[in-house]
């Protein structure tokens, strides 16, 4: 698709909303989520998994066999903080005590079908769960830090047509257990238990939510994910330490930022409605003049927590000099960055990536307005673990399976 092709799409009308923030909205989401939740979390014994639930839920789990309160606070300690997952390895609690939790709970983590390393150093988990789905978890090392990007659902709903992500249908969102497992099995890889003092020198520093599926569409699992990584008694990650990223679900963009403060990340990809339909269909429905609306209101947001913009970069499609103007333009009075990425190639894509000279220009005209643009260099790319790469082979078959 050319940039002139792009033209020739007609926007849809639209009829904005206030805000985009009403409560019936909302509701849709989350029925939605509903209709592809995860299994329960119980292991073929039908032994409870502990991991994902919140310290509440671990106090009823203690109070239901007659246990007190501190020995939630016990288990909360070993699992998160010392990464242990057998009980017989809690030597802070009694041996019948650890028999008895072996017999009802389990603390688990996601099968690894494959780990694959990359020349640069880059690491991918193809992560299997009990039900056979499968998602796929990349960590990123850079010289002062380290992050995990984690994947939020089976598949993806949105198609946008740059990702091979979304050339694979919506299986199922993944539940907190399974988020949370992601980062526990990447620390099991490289060894980084106990949670490190203090937050320097961590090599797994930094949580990004930009792998696999639309994390706004699995909000409440997240949600409550995050707030469990960000627990101070246990993996200790600030929010500052999070990115969250989207396409765009506006009605859950304030909730996030109130909820969880946690840096956003924005998938923009495109200036004009017309392209963007195209290329993010989400857009259709959350156009970028409200999508820009919600970053404006986005709690925190500031010159120290800008939002970032994600840009992939395609040939002849979206990297003119003309459209990096407009970028500009429609960034005023938002506190950012824009990130530029070469498109990552995959098999049976439609694109190119840009060329050296447009994302040298794009990326020109954007500084010198003001904007960190950071051309991202590609990691990974060698085992498929770049941006907009990940895919897996689960289908919408399995689901029953």
């Amino acid at each position: 698709m050319s940039a002139t092709t792009s033209k020739a799409f007609t926007p849809h009308s639209r009829v904005a909303t206030s805000d985009g923030l009403t409560e019936a909205e909302r509701d849709r989401i989350l029925a939605k989520a509903a209709l592809f939740a995860p299994p329960p979390m119980v292991d073929a014994e039908g032994r409870r998994e502990l991991v994902g639930l919140t310290r509440e839920e671990l106090a009823e789990e203690m109070a239901a066999i007659g246990e007190k309160l501190f020995r939630a606070k016990q288990l909360w300690h070993w699992i998160y903080h010392q990464g242990v997952r057998d009980f017989s390895a809690m030597n802070s609690i009694a041996k019948p005590l650890q028999a008895k939790l072996a017999e009802r709970f389990v603390i688990g983590r996601p099968g690894i079908t494959t780990e694959q390393t990359s020349t640069d150093g880059t690491r991918k988990w193809l992560f299997q769960w009990r039900d056979g789905q499968q998602v796929e978890t990349v960590y990123i090392p850079e010289s002062d830090r380290g992050s995990v990007c984690i994947s939020t659902q089976v598949g993806c709903t949105l198609s946008c047509t740059f990702c091979h992500t979304g050339t694979q249908k919506l299986v199922r969102n993944l539940g907190v257990a399974e988020i949370v497992g992601q980062f526990l099995a990447a620390r099991d890889s490289y060894g980084e238990w106990p949670t490190p003092k203090g937050e320097e020198g961590r090599r797994l520093s930094n949580i990004v939510v930009m792998g696999m599926g639309e994390p706004l569409y699995n909000y409440e699992n997240i949600a409550r994910a995050l707030t469990i990584l960000m627990d101070h008694e246990g993996v200790a990650l600030s929010r500052r330490r999070i990115t969250l990223s989207t396409s765009g679900v506006v009605p859950m963009m304030d909730k996030c930022g109130a909820e969880l403060g946690v840096n956003l990340a924005v998938s923009l990809h495109a200036v004009r409605d017309e392209l963007r339909d195209v290329i993010v269909p989400l857009n259709r429905k959350y156009p970028i003049a409200e999508l820009l609306d919600a970053c404006r209101r986005y709690p925190g947001a500031s010159n120290a927590r800008r939002i970032t913009f994600e840009y992939v970069m395609l040939r002849g499609v979206n990297d003119s000099e003309a459209e990096a103007h407009e970028l500009v333009r429609l960034l005023r009075g938002i506190p950012a960055k824009v990130n530029l990425i070469p498109f990552n190639p995959w098999p049976g894509s439609p694109y190119q990536t840009s060329t050296p000279e447009a994302l040298r220009k794009f990326a020109a005209i954007v500084n010198d307005a003001g904007y960190s643009s950071p051309i991202r260099r590609p990691r990974g790319r060698d085992i498929l673990a770049a941006c907009g790469q990940l895919k897996t082979e689960s289908e919408r078959a399995k689901r029953g399976a």
